[in-house]
């Protein structure tokens, strides 16, 4: 970390903080107002959440906002794992007796539909004396600051990964301290991050092409990481879909023997359903990829299969399919970059609409 770098706009934040007393109040009440509430959820109180409890727990997260139905997230997080299961993990993460470490791997383990974002959040705001904040606006201010190893997607969040930038927040943090003479948690990180460290070269950066030697292909992703990629490039062509309007679905049976990963779906007057179907390939046969996707266009509101890997991947399936006439003009191709390129930046136009409260909660 570039502590130069760090310091400099520690001093422009405490000149900030001076100069406007009556915002940082505000500030530290908001984010007291946030520690007591996630506070209050003491472990048998976890155990007892009912889908209300959950709907609520949840919806106050900073991460929710990017849906515009919070509701459909927290039924999708429910649906997804069942509320037993959900109930135990939430307490095991937030107050388990094993290490940070343990408890972080575990849950991304066993819950679905819940990412490193949401995690660190109930984290911060449970413990912000030494659980971090983990979002995009993170991911730019501490690669600001030349933080290595930084991790671009979610499949790559470990919880050895965590705890190390929650030890890199702890050094903000204090230095923080030092130059304002005040304590100051991981949480007040979160708001210096957002407050200093968003710079439009590094905002943009985000959205430009993928650096291909930096990313890994699918097939050289670690194996034990190889169902976190899956399912977190599964989830985000969900969320796209969602945040275009279509209704989605995950591991969705779409005729005889096809399963596939994603679907949209849409509704035409009386014309009825039209159904793009995707599959994602990080691991396994492409034979199998491609007789699922052959099977799924036996339904006929299948108008259009999309397989999702890397190039090179992609380049394997399109000269196999090459034989299978039916799957001709059918059968589409998206580069898992691009797909997280696209979650990004819909992402961030969605949050950014939500902001200016044109359309109410739940709509």
């Amino acid at each position: 970390m570039n502590k130069n770098l760090l310091r400099k706009h520690i001093e422009a934040y405490v000149k900030q903080l001076a100069a406007n007393s009556e915002q940082t109040q505000a500030d530290k009440a908001e984010r007291q107002e946030r520690m007591d509430f996630y506070q209050g959820w003491t472990a048998d109180r976890m155990k007892a959440m009912s889908p209300e409890d959950v709907s609520k727990y949840l919806s106050k997260l900073w991460a929710m906002m990017i849906w515009g139905n919070k509701q459909y997230a927290v039924n999708k997080v429910i649906s997804a794992n069942g509320l037993e299961s959900f109930r135990c993990e939430l307490t095991a993460l937030v107050w388990g007796q094993d290490s940070l470490e343990k408890r972080w791997d575990r849950f991304r383990e066993n819950i679905k539909s819940v990412g490193p974002a949401m995690m660190s959040e109930i984290l911060c705001h449970t413990h912000p004396d030494f659980c971090m904040l983990w979002n995009r606006r993170a991911y730019v201010g501490l690669n600001y600051l030349e933080v290595n190893d930084l991790p671009k997607y979610d499949y790559q969040f470990t919880g050895a990964r965590y705890v190390r930038l929650c030890k890199v927040c702890k050094e903000i943090a204090n230095e923080i301290g030092k130059l304002s003479g005040k304590e100051v948690n991981l949480l007040w990180v979160d708001y210096f991050i957002w407050s200093e460290l968003q710079v439009i070269d590094n905002l943009s950066g985000l959205l430009k092409p993928v650096n291909k030697k930096m990313d890994p292909t699918l097939v050289e992703v670690e194996k034990d990481k190889k169902s976190f990629a899956h399912n977190e490039i599964r989830d985000k062509i969900a969320d796209i879909g969602q945040w275009l309007g279509l209704q989605t679905d995950m591991e969705k049976k779409v005729a005889d023997g096809a399963v596939v990963d994603a679907v949209w779906e849409a509704t035409i007057g009386n014309m009825g359903r039209v159904i793009y179907v995707f599959e994602v390939q990080t691991s396994g046969s492409i034979d199998s990829l491609l007789m699922n996707l052959l099977k799924s266009l036996n339904n006929p509101a299948v108008q259009g299969v999309v397989a999702v890997s890397d190039p090179q991947q992609l380049e394997k399936i399109k000269k196999e399919a090459g034989s299978i006439h039916p799957l001709s003009g059918k059968l589409k191709y998206w580069n898992y970059e691009e797909v997280m390129k696209v979650h990004d930046a819909l992402s961030g136009v969605y949050s950014s609409i939500i902001a200016l409260g044109l359309v109410p909660q739940g709509f």
